[in-house]
């Protein structure tokens, strides 16, 4: 697929390039962005040249996994990264600290969502390691059930078992659970959002 470019009022969603490296390797600084994704670490401009090169191209042209920049309305600068994958039809993201707390990430996850349900999908997925209550947070913001804790399915950084907060939001709005956030999950601080 053709790489696609979401816009709301606030965040305009378009393909991170190598003239992003800065601020990727910027973002992928901070002490939340490492303790809840897989990054390398120390995250360094080659990384994010990999990133670049190696997922988001290769990605869109597979459509294996769609990846985007957020980047505030009428700014070039990117402040995160959203990406959907199909296989799972799931979704991932992550927000550089000055950007949290603004709305950028939910309007980012809402604009993929509502983007995968008109490409066809009948839901989507979303996960994140048990604690990171902003991940959570922007999920049920965003209209996801929760479904349930279970084994992650992205491993922790060594490569051992992880434990997610898991959720669904299906494309005909009907819930996908009637189970309770978990009360961690309301903790403020923290997180990618």
């Amino acid at each position: 697929m053709l790489p696609v470019t979401l816009t709301s009022d606030r965040v305009r969603l378009d393909v991170p390039t190598r003239a992003d490296t800065v601020a990727i390797t910027d973002g992928c600084q901070d002490p939340d962005v490492i303790r809840w994704t897989t990054i390398p670490t120390p995250y360094r401009p080659q990384d994010a040249n990999a990133f670049v090169d190696a997922l988001v191209g290769p990605g869109w042209a597979s459509d294996r996994e769609y990846t985007w920049a957020i980047r505030r309305h009428g700014s070039t600068w990117l402040e995160g990264v959203v990406s959907y994958r199909t296989e799972r039809r799931d979704i991932g993201f992550w927000l550089a600290p000055s950007a949290r707390g603004q709305g950028l990430v939910h309007d980012a996850v809402s604009l993929v969502v509502d983007w995968a349900f008109a490409q066809g999908a009948p839901d989507v997925y979303w996960e994140c390691y048990v604690g990171n209550a902003a991940s959570a947070n922007v999920a049920r913001r965003a209209g996801f059930a929760y479904t349930g804790t279970g084994d992650a399915n992205i491993p922790n950084r060594d490569g051992s078992p992880a434990t997610a907060w898991k959720g669904l939001r299906r494309a005909d709005g009907t819930p996908a659970s009637d189970l309770p956030w978990p009360a961690e999950s309301y903790a403020a601080g923290g997180g990618l959002a």
